[in-house]
């Protein structure tokens, strides 16, 4: 973000939703209402799980949502903790399962925000190998024995991009389910799908053994800082602990503007708008990178090592990039800023065994025609760099 507020940098960096999609017509009218309607009960102290009618709503929603996916899920109302963003929900989560040396599993790469919530627990954080598909099986087997969970993001991981395939999924589900290693499932992005909507999320398959973690920030406004957590009821009387050890309560205020917000159905006609935005201005850098690297073939080519390859996310927010052989996305990023663009080197959302060569470039953001531009510039960091 400090990089990005130099003038004229074109920024493929920051994992931020764009402004554009903000519904700021509808949260005036909701100010309105709730300041109206009850007013002394918007601006005073509140209940630490939650505004109730925003929980029931997030309880309906998710059952609807895995019920269109052929999964039923019984979300009841009373497992709905609401958190000041889904990143404190991480946070309280470490609070109550990780003590120091607990082992931690993680996908390769992982969020890096999830990781720093974790760090402060001192745990011993492990990569499990992990494909286009997902999660590699077999590693996770070799690597779950006295593991405390497995934190996971499904759909359109940040920062690959990439989703878990239905059949890694259902392997997932069946393994954990085995080895009863407890699942925290993160899935901030995964209503921001661009042709199809992604299958039901692991905590549905096995409630009793996942913690789910939600977001208001992707399809509303991050600003509000609004998440929620579904918990087992023999975990959620600790996590409300460390949430009244917190802070209390997340905003009362925001959590009723949030929930009129989100009256009659409002979703389901926002978020499209989201998804068609999104998709076009994924497709411009798709369309950017064929123009300025026409000898890649792709991350799995035969050339992949020698040309620079990237990934078609099939949704959210981010594409995961890989430089040739021999080159540091950390040392080429000066390079790349001096000619007007930024973007995150891959490396520090690894647990273990980084990626030099990766990185992430967010699509969102800047326009059309700032992608363009960008992505010839990144080009000309990338040559410049090699010759």
């Amino acid at each position: 973000l400090k990089v990005t507020e130099k003038p004229g940098i074109i920024s493929f960096a920051g994992g931020l939703p764009s402004s554009k999609t903000f519904p700021v017509a509808e949260f005036e009218a909701a100010c309105a209402k709730v300041l109206t309607d009850d007013p002394a009960g918007a601006l005073q102290y509140a209940a630490s799980e939650g505004y109730g009618p925003l929980r029931e709503l997030v309880a309906a929603q998710l059952k609807a949502q895995s019920a269109a996916a052929g999964v039923t899920w019984k979300v009841d109302p009373a497992q709905v903790l609401i958190t000041t963003g889904s990143q404190q929900g991480l946070d309280l989560v470490a609070k109550i399962l990780i003590d120091k040396d607990s082992k931690v599993l993680v996908e390769s790469p992982t969020y890096l925000g999830a990781v720093m919530a974790f760090t402060p627990m001192e745990p011993n954080v492990v990569s499990v190998a992990s494909d286009d598909e997902g999660l590699d099986i077999a590693d996770l087997r070799d690597k779950s024995k006295d593991a405390r969970f497995l934190y996971v993001l499904p759909n359109f991981q940040n920062p690959t991009g990439r989703s878990m395939t239905e059949a890694r999924r259902a392997a997932l589900s069946a393994e954990a389910a085995r080895s009863g290693l407890p699942i925290m499932e993160d899935n901030p992005y995964g209503d921001l799908w661009f042709e199809q909507a992604p299958p039901a999320p692991l905590t549905a398959r096995n409630p009793e053994g996942g913690i789910y973690l939600g977001s208001f920030s992707k399809v509303l406004a991050p600003g509000l800082r609004m998440g929620f957590i579904v918990a087992p009821k023999a975990v959620y009387p600790k996590l409300l602990q460390a949430k009244q050890a917190a802070d209390l309560h997340s905003p009362g205020f925001n959590q009723r503007l949030i929930f009129e917000v989100m009256q009659n159905g409002f979703l389901d006609r926002h978020v499209p708008t989201i998804r068609a935005l999104y998709k076009s201005q994924r497709d411009a850098m798709l369309e950017a990178l064929a123009k300025h690297f026409p000898e890649s073939q792709g991350p799995h080519a035969a050339n992949a090592d020698s040309t620079f390859t990237w990934n078609t996310p099939a949704g959210g927010m981010f594409l995961w990039a890989r430089l040739p052989a021999g080159m540091n996305a950390v040392d080429l990023l000066p390079h790349a800023v001096d000619k007007g663009v930024a973007f995150v080197p891959g490396a520090p959302f690894y647990a273990g065994n980084a990626d030099a060569r990766s990185m992430r470039l967010s699509f969102v953001t800047p326009s059309v025609e700032e992608i363009h531009r960008g992505v010839a510039a990144l080009a000309q960091a990338i040559h410049a760099q090699r010759s």
